[in-house]
């Protein structure tokens, strides 16, 4: 079973690790190409204006705008799973879980980060602010991960039952090349999309917490309302 799930313009400034290397990321032998997308990202925070980069960030004041553009190699790090902290990842509850509910998250669930890319929810962040849809001048973030790492992907989920609870955004880093399992969450047969993070994130918790491990067990395990 392996999870797809989108990441959240809110962090924590949790620090449990030192800086990141080749060792902080699923898929180490493309490590060079995170560091590409990371340096393209170094580049353009030191040259943007103060207005730009706070469109860029996604914030709305001048506050960490220094914190944040510091240079990213140095910063310490936590799980990629305590980084995040917007509603799915509240819903979702990661620190009231039991351990072994939480070594399934930590081992399951694939992250589409917008400046890291495809991370396991154990791989190590630092903190980091960027806007979902930005672009770093004609460098493309989405189409740079989805070119390189689609094939690590495939072979990575080959023999997985794969649930995909990301938003259609992060489907530009990565298409899913096999049959899989989505969510469709609806009131009074129309589609919700207000609540659909914190159901995303509800579902994630059900899962780790029942272990579940395939097709049958998810239906049964499902509430019926």
């Amino acid at each position: 079973m392996k999870i797809l799930f989108s990441p959240s313009e809110g962090k924590s400034k949790l620090d449990t690790h030192g800086s990141i290397n080749e060792h902080s990321f699923v898929f180490s032998n493309l490590y060079s190409k995170r560091l590409e997308v990371i340096q393209y990202y170094q580049d353009y925070i030191t040259h943007s204006s103060q207005d730009d980069l706070k469109k860029f960030f996604g914030i709305k004041d001048d506050s960490e705008i220094k914190e944040l553009c510091s240079n990213m190699l140095d910063k310490n790090t936590t799980k990629a799973i305590e980084r995040y902290s917007g509603v799915a990842f509240d819903h979702l509850d990661y620190k009231s879980l039991n351990s072994n509910a939480q070594d399934y998250i930590d081992e399951n669930v694939l992250i589409f980060s917008n400046l890291f890319g495809p991370i396991l929810a154990k791989d190590l962040i630092p903190y980091y602010k960027l806007k979902q849809g930005e672009k770093i001048k004609n460098f493309n973030i989405e189409k740079f991960y989805k070119d390189n790492f689609s094939n690590a992907l495939d072979i990575f989920l080959e023999d997985e039952l794969v649930v995909d609870l990301r938003a259609k955004f992060y489907e530009k880093f990565y298409i899913v090349n096999k049959p899989f399992l989505s969510f469709t969450f609806l009131k009074n047969s129309k589609a919700l999309s207000h609540f659909v993070k914190a159901y995303r994130g509800k579902i994630l918790r059900l899962l780790a917490r029942e272990n579940i491990q395939d097709k049958v067990s998810l239906l049964e395990k499902l509430p019926s309302e």
